[in-house]
């Protein structure tokens, strides 16, 4: 008897593995393009009008519900300004994607926000402020190093 990851479908033919393996691959590169958006700062009814489609459709590629066809991903990828392969970082083979940490949850935080200051004085004023604090940052760690 086969595992039940693998169970075929009599009728249809369907494996049910790769089914939920290809769910969780629409969901990984959903978040992706959600991820890429975000630290951009476009909401999504932008980059639905980017790319030609209804708010609800982007919605929905961002939730990983409606699969997404490979030239539409590269459309998607040439708007966000990545590689198509950027969609599918961190996944596993098994078609499982690593936890996004809570680092990272920051840094993306962190991104949208800048994007989302309207005034470039401030932009500059803040990058500034990050080049200062890592620069502190590496000199203190210098010093416990010798």
């Amino acid at each position: 008897m086969k595992p039940a990851s693998h169970d075929h479908d009599i009728e249809t033919g369907v494996d049910d593995g790769a089914i939920q393996r290809a769910s969780l691959v629409d969901h990984h590169v959903g978040a992706r393009i959600r991820e890429r958006r975000t630290m951009l700062g476009l909401s999504q009814q932008q980059l639905a009008k980017m790319i030609g489609v209804t708010y609800q459709q982007a919605h929905k590629y961002e939730r990983g519900l409606n699969r997404i066809s490979a030239g539409r991903l590269f459309e998607i990828a040439q708007v966000l300004s990545v590689p198509v392969s950027y969609f599918f970082e961190g996944l596993q083979p098994g078609g499982e994607a690593q936890p996004v940490s809570p680092r990272q949850r920051m840094f993306l935080e962190l991104a949208r926000n800048f994007a989302l200051i309207d005034n470039d004085k401030h932009q500059e004023a803040l990058s500034q402020m990050a080049r200062a604090l890592a620069a502190q940052s590496q000199a203190h760690q210098r010093d416990r190093e010798e």
